[in-house]
C-alpha cells in the first residue's frame, strides 16, 4: 500500500499534511550555484523549524528550488512560503555578494510568484522520486 506516513499529533488533532513548493528566481536568472543551494537548504530548514514544520526534501537548480514540507494545520502555506522566500533572500544576499549583482535593482532573490501543491493525490514516493531527479547545477 505504499510508504507508511508518520502521523503527527497536536493538542487536539492528528495530521499528515505535506506540500510541494517551488520557488523561482527573479527574472529566472541562472544565479544559484551548488554553494548557494547548500546554504539555502540550511536556512530553509531553520525557517521550517521555527514554524514547527519539517523540510523533508530539498533540491534546486540554478534558477529554481523544490521543497517537500510536512506542516501542521495551524500553519498557513502562504505565510510559510513568504517567510522562506524572505529570510533566504535576505541572508543569501548578505552572505554571497555575487548574488547582489544579479538583483541590485530588484533587491530580491525570488520571483513574487510560487507554486504550492498538496501531495495527497500522488503517492509520496512518486513526489520524492520527482524531486530527487532534479539536477544540481555544475
Amino acid at each position: 500500500m505504499g510508504e507508511m506516513q508518520k502521523i503527527r499529533t497536536g493538542r487536539h488533532c492528528a495530521f499528515v499534511m505535506q506540500v510541494h513548493v517551488v520557488f523561482v528566481t527573479k527574472f529566472r536568472h541562472r544565479a544559484c550555484t551548488h554553494a548557494h543551494l547548500r546554504r539555502m537548504e540550511e536556512i530553509m530548514r531553520s525557517v521550517c523549524t521555527d514554524f514547527e514544520c519539517e523540510l523533508v526534501e530539498f533540491i534546486g537548480e540554478d534558477n529554481h528550488v523544490h521543497l517537500l514540507v510536512n506542516f501542521p494545520p495551524k500553519v498557513a502555506v502562504t505565510k510559510l512560503g513568504n517567510s522562506l522566500k524572505g529570510v533566504s533572500s535576505r541572508r543569501l544576499r548578505q552572505e554571497f555578494p555575487d548574488l547582489v549583482r544579479h538583483y541590485w535593482r530588484a533587491n530580491k532573490l525570488w520571483s513574487g510568484s510560487s507554486f504550492a501543491g498538496t501531495v495527497g493525490t500522488a503517492p509520496l514516493t512518486v513526489v520524492r522520486h520527482y524531486i530527487e531527479q532534479q539536477n544540481w547545477p555544475v
